[in-house]
Formats: C-alpha cells, sequence, structure tokens
C-alpha cells in the first residue's frame, strides 16, 4: 500500500506551487460555486463579511476577573472588541479575520504588529448570542492568546506562519482565506499549465485508496491528544497523496481500565473505524463513502441525502423501528439524526458535532479501543501494513508534551531525551531539552554549554532558559540581552517582560526598568499590578 502511494505521488505531484481557487473556477465553475456555500468554503472571512450576518452588533459580557468588561461592537471603521475597566483603562482592538461558517459560531482575529490573536469573545449560533471564546470562561487571557499555527492551519485556504515564532505570521498572513480547492487537491500549478489535459497532474481523492483519501480528511478532523511534526518538517508540509504520518503523528493517550468516555472533539476519523459499519464493510467504508466535499446538504434534504447513502449498504427493512414510526420523526426517515446524533462539545460552549461511532441505539458500549504500541501511545494515523517506527525526537517532543498528564510519560521522555543525547549530540531540539532539564536540576553551568548550542533554534524558551542559567551563575547583566532577545521573539507574551522589569529593578537600572513598565503597561493595560507599580515609580 505504501508503495502505491510513493508511486502515485510520484505521478502526480510535480511542483509545490499553488494557484489558488479562482482560478480553479475558470474551468470548475459549477463544483466551485457548490464548494463557497459549503462550511469548509466558508471556513475563514474578513471581518467586514460581518456586516452580512445577522448577529447582534453590540454585546457586553463581564470578563472572568470580576472588574473588566468585554465588548464586541461595529464602530464606523469596522467591528471591535474590547476590554475595560470603567475610568481605568480600555483596550480596543480591531478585529481582522472571522473564523468558522457559524455552524457552531464564529470566533475572531485581532492583529498586533506581526501577530495574530484570538478575540475574548464568540458569536453562537445555538443561542443567537455573543459569549466568552473558548478558553476565556477559565481565565481573563484578554487579547494575549495567539493563533497556533496548528488551528489556523486547517480554518483556512493557506496561511502563512512564522517557524517557530508561535502567533507570528508573514505578510499578509494569508494567500487564501477560506478552504480551498488545493487543501484537497494539491498546489494546481502544473494541472493549469497543462490546461487540464493531465488529470495526474492533480489529485482527485476519489481515486486514492480509501485510508490513502483519508489522510487528507483526518489532516484536520483528527484531533488526538498530541500532533508532533516530523523532523525536518512543518505542519505546511502535508500534500494530497502522500501519508500523513511522513509530516505529523498523530498520537493518543490510551484510555484506563473502566474508562467509557467518548472523546466529542475532532476525533472523526477513530470514531468512525470503531463503528460496527466500518468494522463490517471490511475496512471499505470511508470519509468519502459518505461526504462529498464539495456539497453540503442541509435540512430536510440532509437526512435525505444521508439516507440515501445507508442504503447503499442497508435497507429500508434493516431498520427495527417502525415505519410508522421513522416517518413521524422530524425530518421523516433520518438514518443519521438517530444513528449519528448530534453531541454536546464539552470544551466549547453551545456547540456540537456529529457523533462518528454510528451507533446502532443510543446505549451501545464503546467497542474497545485501539491499544497502544512500545511507545505506550496510539499512532492514530498509522497507514495500512505500515512498520516502521517513530524517530526518537518525535517521541520526546509528544513526552515532552504529555508529561504533565501522567508521571509514566515523563519517565519515558527522560529515558529518550538520555538515549539522544549520546545520538543526536548535534540536534539543537536535543540541547535544548538537556539544558532545561540541567537548569531543573541546578547545573547552570552545563545547562549553559547546552543552551549556547541550541541557539540556533532561535526560540523564546531558550532565550529565556539562557537568562535562567546566567542569572544563576551571577551574570545578571547577560542575563538582561537573552531576556532581551526572548521579548523579541514574543513581544506580546507578558511573563517575559515581567521578568525583565525584575531584572531591571534587581541591577538598579530603574530607567531602564521604568521604560519597560510603560510599554508592558500600554501592551497590557489590564494588569493592574503593573499599572499600580508603574504609576508608583512615576511619582
Amino acid at each position: 500500500m505504501v508503495s502505491l502511494a510513493l508511486a502515485f505521488l510520484a505521478a502526480t505531484v510535480t511542483t509545490s506551487g499553488y494557484v489558488g481557487s479562482r482560478v480553479c473556477f475558470g474551468c470548475h465553475a459549477q463544483i466551485y460555486r457548490e464548494f463557497i456555500r459549503t462550511d469548509m468554503g466558508r471556513s475563514m472571512v474578513a471581518a467586514g463579511d460581518l456586516d452580512n450576518r445577522n448577529i447582534p452588533r453590540e454585546a457586553t459580557i463581564p470578563a472572568p476577573s470580576g472588574s473588566h468588561v468585554l465588548r464586541a461592537f461595529r464602530s464606523p471603521d469596522g467591528w471591535h472588541q474590547s476590554e475595560a475597566e470603567p475610568n481605568v483603562f480600555i483596550d480596543d482592538h480591531k478585529l481582522e479575520y472571522v473564523v468558522g461558517s457559524g455552524a457552531n459560531g464564529l470566533s475572531f482575529i485581532v492583529r498586533r504588529g506581526q501577530y495574530l490573536f484570538q478575540a475574548p469573545l464568540s458569536f453562537y449560533s445555538k443561542t443567537g448570542k455573543w459569549d466568552l471564546s473558548p478558553g476565556y470562561q477559565y481565565a481573563d487571557l484578554g487579547f494575549t492568546r495567539p493563533i497556533a499555527e496548528q488551528c489556523v492551519l486547517c480554518h483556512s485556504g493557506r496561511a502563512r506562519p512564522v517557524e517557530g515564532h508561535e502567533g507570528e505570521y508573514q505578510q499578509p498572513p494569508f494567500e487564501e482565506l477560506p478552504i480551498g480547492c488545493e487543501n484537497c487537491h494539491g498546489p494546481g500549478e502544473q494541472h493549469v499549465k497543462q490546461s487540464g489535459k493531465g488529470s495526474r497532474s492533480i489529485v482527485n481523492p476519489a481515486k486514492l485508496p480509501a485510508r490513502l483519501a483519508e489522510d487528507i480528511c483526518m489532516n484536520c478532523h483528527q484531533r488526538g491528544d498530541t500532533r508532533i511534526a516530523q523532523p525536518g518538517k512543518s505542519l505546511r508540509d502535508f500534500r494530497p497523496a502522500q501519508w500523513l504520518i511522513d509530516t505529523v503523528a498523530i498520537l493518543k493517550v490510551p484510555p484506563k481500565p473502566g474508562d467509557t468516555a467518548e472523546s466529542d472533539l475532532l476525533e472523526h476519523d477513530s470514531a468512525m473505524k470503531v463503528s460496527r459499519c466500518f468494522r463490517a464493510s471490511g475496512g471499505k467504508l470511508s470519509c468519502l463513502t459518505c461526504h462529498d466535499p464539495h456539497v453540503e446538504p442541509r435540512g430536510t434534504e440532509s437526512a435525505a441525502y444521508f439516507r440515501a447513502k445507508c442504503l447503499t449498504c442497508h435497507t429500508d427493512q434493516s431498520c427495527g423501528l417502525a415505519k410508522s414510526a421513522r416517518l413521524a420523526h422530524n425530518p421523516p426517515d433520518d438514518c443519521a439524526g438517530c444513528h449519528m446524533p448530534k453531541r454536546n462539545i464539552a470544551v466549547i460552549s453551545h456547540s456540537a458535532l456529529t457523533n462518528h461511532r454510528i451507533p446502532a441505539r443510543p446505549d451501545e458500549p464503546v467497542p474497545p479501543a485501539e491499544t497502544a504500541d512500545q511507545t505506550g501511545l496510539i499512532l492514530v494515523n498509522r497507514p495500512p501494513h505500515w512498520t516502521g517506527s517513530l524517530p526518537e525526537i518525535t517521541l520526546l517532543r509528544a513526552y515532552g508534551e504529555l508529561a504533565g498528564r501522567d508521571s509514566g510519560y515523563q519517565q519515558r521522555y527522560l529515558e529518550v531525551l538520555n538515549h539522544l543525547s549520546q545520538t543526536q549530540t548535534n540536534n539543537p531540539y536535543v540541547q535544548a531539552a538537556l539544558g532545561h532539564k540541567a537548569l531543573a536540576e541546578g547545573k547552570p553551568g552545563e545547562a549553559l554549554d547546552h543552551l549556547t548550542k541550541a541557539l540556533p533554534l532561535n526560540q523564546a524558551v531558550v532565550y529565556r532558559d539562557m537568562a535562567q542559567a546566567l542569572r544563576t551563575l551571577g551574570r545578571a547583566e547577560d542575563s538582561v540581552d537573552y531576556l532581551k532577545r526572548a521579548v523579541d521573539a514574543e513581544p506580546y507574551e507578558p511573563t517575559t517582560r515581567k521578568t525583565l522589569i525584575l531584572e531591571y529593578i534587581n541591577l538598579k537600572r530603574y530607567p531602564d526598568a521604568r521604560r519597560a513598565m510603560e510599554e508592558y503597561v500600554n501592551l497590557f493595560p489590564e494588569d493592574g499590578f503593573m499599572r499600580g507599580l508603574l504609576a508608583r515609580v512615576s511619582n
């Protein structure tokens, strides 16, 4: 199967050039018109599109802090959101982009310099009201939550993130706003040059082996507990007709004994594969069996559309419910409504997703989950008959992300790091990890040696660790230089700026401390402690 994929890839993907969906419109006008009406085709738009939506033009919501007020509103120059404390401060930002089709709701992006951040308020379609964005119900994050590359790549056509700097994007940040043709069909430049005559110059997912085609869907519709880019790869490197494992490893923590809870958020592929429908089909069932990404039926049309898909395997007599009862259902004969019901998403308010496990009855027990392999994890996007193994650096990063939830992964992390310290001594990521470990063990000199070799990563976390090591070694002036580098790498990260201010104060560099405070309060006016401290030193 893998060799088939590689052969197909060699015959199809001959260029990395993208042309944009509007070019595809020239030959595929009807498909294009249908697609832009789907949720995927409306996944991201400019904020000005809100003028065409039936949503309240002003809303005020209390922030979790209690003393602050969050506001969404339409002003003469566009849509805005703000956070304020009456008679104290107001932090106002113009909305740049709308994320989501509105099926569940709409979230928003603001721009701060070259960085993109989530706005604290979202609009929820189910309630028809504004409310706190996902995650903001737990903490007052203001306008400091960066838009991660991993999220925006699946909500947009072609994002342009800056590698290694979370939240920073090239200008413009997007070459194409909504999900487009090339997300699923691959770059189209060669196809256009051949005037469409060479069908093998573009990927047609319907002609791929089922599992290979599913990787296109899985890239965005299968979350897992962690997703790690393979060595030398970025998340943007995936191309249709490639195995997803070549670009990213999607890993899940195996359920504990007796755990029957099902995850609701973006586990479509793994849910489908434990369904009785998939198992009974001998693996023939796939995403494309039921879904045509170019069209999206709605309302009563949706029930009939998906019922027809069910009847390609089942018959009218397959259902044990009386015909009269099925017809009395609204909409009538709605197979998906009964067997793929919408479920509330635990981590996102007022939102629901379809259950792709396709239970025959609501009380049908969850089939046993796939067991972990020798890594202690489940590799969700393992290709059929794949006999390879994950690179140790991929496992190291996965264990590092999961260590906080299970001490067993912390031990595995240390074991892999110890081995990599002997086999990949020149890897900057390994050196950064060794430096961080040495710091935790109270060995600042050893940490400094490792971290110096990790500087090519140009990452704020390395600069912060360098600063800590130097400070511990009594080289506070040198630590300031690395804190400033960390601030340059992540200018809208508040904790590093606070640490820099404290270092200035300890060094009695009071004018520098005051300037840094002024910059901080200008960026984060919601921080009452820093506002008060600046007021005291200014008097």
